[in-house]
């Protein structure tokens, strides 16, 4: 009788079948995970990446996708929409770091700029 990952045919070829947690629906090895990742916050014992290091992971977990033809295609209208919702996201982080610091500090803040111009395209 062949097994789950014979039946599969996702290539592999050790001929064992799922067992324990790989076993499990996606979701509920998500929910797991997630629990342990949680969990290691609270702990201090998670890991946290700076900038640099998170854009590297990012570039590199790209890099692979694109090679095994996973990867996401943004067409010119989701490409838009992304970049408005990251700028957005931005600033928001911007203005909630010069406030908290401001409040621990004592500093004054600078207010937001008012009446930047919108970006027109033409579509």
């Amino acid at each position: 009788m062949a097994s789950d990952r014979e039946r599969s045919g996702n290539g592999r070829s050790s001929g064992q079948s799922k067992r324990g947690f790989a076993s499990m629906d996606e979701g509920k090895q998500r929910a797991i995970a997630s629990q342990g990742g949680k969990a290691a916050h609270e702990k201090g014992t998670a890991h946290e990446f700076d900038s640099e290091e998170a854009r590297k992971a990012g570039r590199k977990g790209g890099k692979a996708a694109h090679e095994k033809g996973t990867a996401h295609e943004f067409d010119t209208e989701e490409a838009r929409e992304a970049g408005r919702k990251g700028g957005e996201a931005r600033g928001r982080s911007i203005s909630r770091d010069d406030s908290s610091s401001s409040s621990q500090t004592g500093a004054a803040v600078n207010p937001p700029k008012q009446g930047a111009k919108a970006i027109k395209t033409n579509s």
